[in-house]
């Protein structure tokens, strides 16, 4: 019997990862990446996912997201997930899964977490010493988050809040992703995305009870597997 598929709060933005099987590369050409992308730009289009924040790395992936509907995540995931991995056997001549189970997801606190999660995924390659800085790195949004030019990427209202007009904003994003993330910070989301867990404090989660329903998702004690 068939999974059904999660659903997602709407307009609520998620951290989601998903990593290759057993941790091995996703992503073994430029072409990789180019195709990967465009499937996502593509289909995040078509079932309204708004795209605010991505990495690409070799064996996983990490996006930040939003979508209206309660389905929409699940379906681009699902459908990405599998014209990919069918494109990437068929180019290898492999058969087998790709990605290692489902994808995990975390619900973030906007209000205070949302720019943290932002500069986590985005220096990903600087924490793995792919490069020295984000700049550096090809596969990730860092190069339109800081383009005051228009892009297929959506930004957060918490992004565009820091500046009146599109060049204010790079200036002041470029000054916070200069800040390196704390160690708490970094245990908070990495733990929080490997539970599926949400992102923000116990008060947070709370209120996700009072308002939605959810169970509070505690986050479990004991550190997850280090990645990046």
């Amino acid at each position: 019997m068939p999974r059904r598929p999660r659903n997602y709060l709407p307009g609520q933005p998620y951290h989601i990862v998903q990593r290759g099987n057993n941790r091995e590369p996703c992503f073994r050409a430029r072409t990789d990446f180019m195709a990967y992308l465009e499937l996502w730009r593509a289909k995040s289009a078509w079932y309204g996912v708004d795209v605010h924040a991505f990495c690409l790395m070799p064996n996983h992936i990490h996006f930040i997201v939003t979508s209206a509907e309660a389905d929409g995540i699940s379906n681009t995931m699902k459908t990405v997930g599998s014209r990919y991995a069918a494109y990437f056997n068929r180019r290898y001549q492999r058969t087998g899964t790709l990605w290692e189970g489902r994808h995990r997801s975390s619900l973030i606190d906007s209000d205070n977490y949302l720019l943290t999660c932002y500069r986590y995924v985005e220096l990903n390659p600087v924490r793995a010493a792919i490069v020295t800085l984000p700049g550096d790195y090809e596969w990730s949004s860092f190069h339109f988050n800081t383009d005051a030019r228009p892009s297929w990427l959506e930004p957060h209202r918490v992004f565009t809040a820091l500046g009146r007009d599109p060049a204010t904003r790079v200036e002041h994003y470029l000054t916070l992703i200069a800040e390196p993330l704390s160690a708490a910070e970094r245990e908070l989301i990495r733990t929080a995305a490997y539970y599926s867990q949400p992102v923000g404090d116990d008060a947070f989660r709370e209120r996700l009870a009072t308002r939605f329903g959810l169970k509070p998702g505690y986050l479990k004690r004991g550190r997850p597997p280090n990645s990046h």
